[in-house]
């Protein structure tokens, strides 16, 4: 697994890709947290990064399947598949590593964002007037929203071997997944209204972006992303026969 892991980190970070992507995504967040009118924290007038989360997942529904298309669709497309399956590697080694260094990568594009943080505490009134718990739970709930987004594209990557197909049908579970069941639940009143959103993971971002970091919203974010890496796992165990 580590070999699979160091090979793809280094394929992205020896290529464009990786420098696309952190420019892209802080470009995309930067114009979200301090220049669109409906969302800048300068007309706001709040010290917080509420807006910030609220959108961030739409960015990163988008580029992550971006980055993720290519994991095991161009390995089909070039036959480089046959190659890998030949190593002494099993299926989840492989599915693994990939996994792993596209988060990887999505975390570091995430993380100078921080630095949006330190500069809206510093011009707050008084100054530090930011709720730090909310940020850290915030923060805490991208990550793990990160890695779901990145297990799902990697499923889609392993269900074709085009990559437009892949980053199309990763960017719709995405959606469909994170706001898609949020929205449809809306349509219920009372209490199936309350349980038809709970298997959306909007609901429980949401939930860590208050700050509390309950152990239920964490489980169900990392079982969604078991459950797509299982799936993937047993698409390449089918390839392989």
């Amino acid at each position: 697994m580590l070999a699979i892991f160091k090979k793809e980190l280094n394929g992205y970070l020896n290529s464009l890709i990786a420098y696309l992507v952190i420019v892209l995504f802080l470009i995309l967040t930067g114009l979200v947290l301090w220049v669109f009118p409906d969302s800048n924290i300068l007309d706001y007038g709040y010290a917080e990064m509420g807006q910030f989360f609220s959108l961030t997942p739409f960015i990163l529904l988008m580029l992550v399947p971006a980055i993720t298309m290519r994991s095991f669709s161009e390995e089909f497309k070039t036959g480089t598949i046959e190659f890998l399956m030949t190593k002494p590697l099993t299926s989840a080694q492989i599915v693994l590593g990939k996994f792993l260094a596209a988060w990887l990568l999505i975390i570091l594009a995430i993380l100078p964002t921080v630095i949006y943080y330190f500069s809206i505490k510093s011009i707050g009134n008084p100054v530090g007037n930011i709720d730090t718990g909310a940020v850290i739970g915030s923060y805490f709930g991208l990550f793990l929203l990160a890695g779901v987004f990145t297990a799902i594209g990697i499923l889609s990557s392993a269900l074709s071997n085009n990559q437009v197909s892949a980053f199309i049908a990763g960017a719709f579970l995405c959606y469909f997944l994170f706001d898609g069941i949020h929205q449809l639940s809306n349509l219920f009143r009372g209490v199936t209204q309350y349980f038809s959103d709970y298997f959306s993971i909007y609901f429980h971002f949401e939930s860590l972006s208050r700050g509390v970091i309950d152990s239920r919203n964490v489980i169900y974010l990392v079982s969604v992303a078991l459950i797509m890496l299982g799936l993937t796992i047993f698409v390449l165990d089918k390839k392989r026969k």
